[in-house]
This record gives structure tokens, sequence and C-alpha cells, in this order.
């Protein structure tokens, strides 16, 4: 493995979802289930719905049931703490909680948190097949693109084990998962691939086996070097950037992680209020993945290289790109022999971006972003979801554009870049 301090990876993956947000407190929303659980909206008759970011909360025995013998006692477990929440654990060393799920199991909506502190008080949908695809049923959707929900798969948490076999023998345990979800429900949830990129080798060869699984995208950081891998600049890639391209698999880049806002928010706010600015300053940030892959020269090298930005919305698209147009001009005149086109092209050649809440963008602003380039999501069940009024929301948004449209943005887009064959 890579050089890095195993205890400050440790404290990193504790605090992948802030403990405030599973103390008392928050608002429950009351949701008239019945009235926003009607399935797809007449408007949208033979469009299958892909909701292209969505969160699975693993299993508690995801690990201890998948283990083999020798690692029975060394791989992960939930355990319920004194305080009343539920963590992950490895031996004695705490890991964080589940992850965020704001959807109880009457279908009323937490407010101002993160996650209630028990699995048992959430909604099985997310962590359980059978209500996940009623729960998509009565929203209307019909495919899930799905990424993790704790830390117990991150980086951080599996490099600070200081145990390269376990760490390798977790990651496969969890993509053996993965495609376990996708086949048992029947090819309606795709849960994203994780890679133990902290080895060139391993890595590659759990690519391989991910893909020829029939896994459907990777989840990779934004900026390895923080825990001490090269950073994707670095010929350390080359060979797994290659396989990508050349099989279709895109890379996800779920928010980015590799800054922190909460650097930015005023001392002395609640919980709530610098949740509310982090999670946007988070969203936003993903214009720093757009530039970073843009200015590489990668684009150039992979050709077929697709790339998402997910969870990040779409309506800051037009100013990023806009400013790389600008900035391509103004700064880099000595990498023309390198970067053969404008920041449009290579937006629209290599990119999807994703939207939920937003209004204005989906509006009036698709057509600029371009109709190929953008999918949809709730964030199910995740803080912050499009939950409910899923139908309503997508009618509103979209209801200025034809049909086609419609299908290419709610259904064809998603399902060309993650090779759904819907």
């Amino acid at each position: 493995m890579a050089e890095s301090d195993p205890a400050e990876l440790a404290q990193a993956a504790r605090k992948y979802w802030s403990a405030e947000g599973y103390t008392a407190g928050g608002v429950i929303r009351e949701v008239d289930y019945a009235s926003q659980s009607g399935g797809l909206d007449p408007s949208l008759a033979g469009i299958k719905i892909v909701d292209t970011d969505t969160h699975i909360v693993e299993p508690p025995t995801l690990f201890t049931d998948r283990a083999p013998a020798a690692l029975k006692g060394k791989v992960p477990y939930v355990k319920r703490d004194a305080d009343g929440v539920d963590r992950w654990y490895i031996g004695d060393r705490n890991c964080g909680t589940l992850g965020g799920n704001v959807i109880r199991k009457d279908n009323n909506k937490l407010l101002g948190r993160l996650a209630f502190p028990t699995l048992d008080e959430a909604h099985a949908g997310g962590h359980e097949i059978a209500p996940r695809l009623a729960a998509m049923d009565d929203m209307g959707v019909h495919a899930q693109i799905c990424f993790q929900n704790s830390g117990i798969t991150q980086a951080g948490t599996l490099m600070s084990l200081g145990d390269r076999d376990l760490a390798l023998a977790i990651m496969k345990m969890y993509n053996d998962f993965n495609a376990d979800w996708q086949n048992e429900s029947g090819n309606r949830l795709f849960p994203m691939a994780h890679l133990p990129f902290w080895d060139k080798a391993e890595m590659e060869k759990e690519a391989r086996r991910c893909i020829d699984m029939g896994l459907k995208g990777f989840v990779l950081p934004d900026t390895p070097e923080r825990v001490g891998v090269p950073s994707f600049n670095h010929d350390y890639w080359t060979g797994f950037l290659e396989m990508c391209d050349a099989t279709g698999t895109p890379l996800n880049f779920h928010l980015n992680a590799a800054m922190d806002p909460n650097t930015l928010t005023w001392e002395g706010f609640q919980f709530e209020q610098t949740l509310s600015v982090v999670a946007t300053m988070f969203s936003i940030g993903n214009a720093a993945t757009l530039g970073n892959w843009m200015v590489s020269g990668r684009l150039d090298q992979h050709p077929g290289l697709k790339i998402g930005l997910i969870e990040s919305g779409m309506g800051w698209i037009p100013f990023a790109v806009e400013a790389l147009e600008h900035q391509f001009q103004e700064m880099l005149p000595s990498k023309r022999d390198v970067l053969k086109k404008q920041p449009w092209d290579y937006f629209r050649d290599h990119f999807m971006c994703t939207f939920w809440f937003e209004k204005v963008a989906p509006k009036l602003l698709l057509e600029t972003i371009g109709v190929d380039n953008v999918m949809f999501e709730t964030d199910f069940p995740h803080p912050t979801s499009l939950y409910p009024g899923v139908q309503a929301h997508i009618v509103d948004v979209l209801g200025g554009y034809d049909h086609a449209i419609k299908k290419k943005v709610l259904q064809d887009n998603a399902s060309r870049f993650y090779n759904l064959g819907l």
C-alpha cells in the first residue's frame, strides 16, 4: 500500500458522516404517501426512468455473511453504541455510522439530520431489495444507480487497517454484494463498484473482475493523492483508464470529497446551518473535478472515457465550462499541442451531470448544457433527497419539452452512459 498516516486515515473515515447528524432533534415531515405513490405520470408513458444517484445502506451482515471462516472475526460488523447509534466496527475500531437514511419506516421524512440513529427506525428500502423496489414502483422509477452509504469501504478506512490482504478481501466482498444486488433486483438496482486503488496491480485485477461480473461503473476519489496514491496525471492510472475507455465503463465522481467546505462556514452556526452551506459547496466543488480532467490531457489520451459528475446538480455547468473556455485562451497557450479540444467539446464528449431539486436549470439551461449530457436523480434516501413528489417535480421541470427529450434525460442518457441496454 502507499505510504500514509493510518491514524489520520482512520479519523477521516470516522468523520465520513458527521456524528452531529445522528443526535436528537430534527423535524419529521408528515408525508401523504397515498397521494405521492401513484407511479409513473401518464405524460411520461413509455419512459423507463433511471434514477442516477441513490444510496444503499450496507446491510449489517454484509461482510460477516460473506467472510471465509479465517476472516469472520476480522471483517466489519455493526454494533449499537451506548449513545443508541448504530455504527460500523472492525475489531474494536469505530469506523463511523451507517450513513444517511432520512426516510422513516412509516414513509415520513426526517429534516435537519442525516439519518435516524438506528437502522430499525429507517425505511427498509435503504438496505433490503424488496421494499426498495416497491418504493421505486411507487415513485415511478424503473432503475436506480446506487452508491455507497457509509465510509466502511472508503480507502481511508481500509488503508488504515495495516493489513493488505484483509483490506482487499473486504473490497471484494463489497463488490460481490453489489453484483448480487444487481442480479437479485432483476437488473433494476445497479450498485457502483469500489476499487483497491492503493495497489495498482490489484486495482486493475479487481476492475476487470467487476466488469466481467457485469457491474456498470466505478466510484473514484477526486484527488487520490490525499491518501498517498499518485494523481490521475501519473502513469499509475493509465492501464485502468485504458480498460475503462476500451469497455465503455464510466467513472463516477460523487460530489467533490477532496475539499472541506466546513472551513468556509461561519463560526457559531448550529449543525443545520453549517450543513446547508456545506452540502451546496460539495456539489459546486465538482467544478474542480471537471476542470482537472479537462486540463490534464487525459481526455485526449482516452477519447472514449466517460465521467459522471454525480449528486452535483447542473445549473453551475455553463458558468464553469465558460470560465474554462476563457482560461484555455488566457492561461494555456503552451498546452495547445496536448489539449486538442475546447472545454465545451470535452464536456459534451466525455461528461454527464445530474439534477434533482433544481427548477431553473432543467427548465432554462437544458439545451445550453446539452440534452445528451444530463441525467435525473433523486438521491434516495439521503438528506435533501427528492422525496416526496418525484413525479410532480419531473412534470414541472421537463413539461415544456417534447416526449423525445424527456426520454433522453430520464432514460436514454443513463442507459447509454451506464450500458444498461434499456
